[in-house]
């Protein structure tokens, strides 16, 4: 009995282990580019209004503007004081302030915990689509 329990409990375990790789290779992927820099937030001031690839621009959705990188790139952003990350899509153009390299949706800069500092020191990976 005591052997077979733990033939069902390894068994189990390495279902849920199957079940959430899918998961985490949603916010992974080949890194082809990095690069660091400083980041900022944009927000409600440009809550609903359109982005630069047409898109209507959502504060708490996981997006981004860049200077060059093609629309609908995937890009993980770490703040390197916190150690958080979130993968975001570039669907926008910016930042236009002097030394940022990218401007995060609200969304995406409460969830790397740049929200209150407004701008942090961030390590920007360009994901692969595959």
């Amino acid at each position: 009995m005591i052997k077979l329990t733990a033939t069902l409990r390894t068994l189990l375990t390495a279902s849920c282990l199957l079940a959430a790789a899918p998961l985490a290779s949603a916010h992974s992927g080949s890194v082809t580019k990095t690069f660091e820099g400083a980041a900022s937030w944009y927000g409600p001031g440009f809550h609903g209004r359109q982005t630069a690839n047409g898109e209507i621009y959502d504060m708490n959705s996981l997006t981004a503007a860049h200077p060059s990188l093609p629309f609908g790139t995937r890009v993980r952003v770490t703040n390197e004081a916190t150690n958080e990350s979130a993968v975001v899509r570039i669907n926008d153009r910016g930042p236009y302030a002097k030394g940022r390299i990218i401007d995060l949706s609200k969304g995406a800069a409460e969830d790397i915990g740049l929200l209150s500092s407004g701008v942090a020191r961030v390590t920007v990976e360009v994901l692969s689509n595959a």
